[in-house]
């Protein structure tokens, strides 16, 4: 009998991810002390933060331990300034280039600085997050090129 061939869906991004937190309100206070953001909508137990296109959704409560290695790379226009806010809030920064942290609920964090990576936003998407110019590295439009992506 022959082999039925399945259609594979392609994935093409990431909408959101999801993150469990203790406490919603002590959530929203140590990410609004560290990023610019639009609160899309809360509850006792849920937040959603808009991000242009993409959100994070802050649940609680927080039912597994520590993240160690798993961790999502949050993209933003000034990985110093984060930096800077962390330092100022005395959470340490580890990773080898200094650019993960661990939130108050063990989430793992990596910053990523929009600038130098592949990930891009369309020119519409940027001017409504208040971004537009945001520019991309010579050597990140190269590594889109090399894949046909720009």
């Amino acid at each position: 009998m022959p082999t039925q061939r399945i259609k594979k869906a392609r994935a093409v991004g990431i909408n959101h991810i999801g993150l469990e937190v203790d406490d919603i309100d002590e959530a929203l206070a140590f990410y609004g002390d560290l990023f610019e953001f639009s609160l899309r909508s809360r509850s006792d137990t849920q937040a959603f933060i808009d991000m242009g296109d993409q959100f994070i959704n802050l649940a609680s409560p927080r039912r597994q331990g520590p993240d160690d290695d798993r961790h999502f790379g949050f993209v933003v226009d000034d990985p110093d300034a984060v930096r800077a806010a962390l330092a100022a809030k005395g959470v340490e920064v580890i990773g080898p280039r200094n650019n993960n942290f661990f939130d108050p609920w063990g989430n793992r964090i990596e910053i990523v600085g929009y600038k130098g990576i592949q990930f891009s936003k369309t020119e519409g998407v940027l001017n409504g997050m208040g971004l537009g110019g945001l520019e991309k590295s010579e050597a990140a439009k190269k590594e889109l090129a090399d894949k046909g992506l720009g």
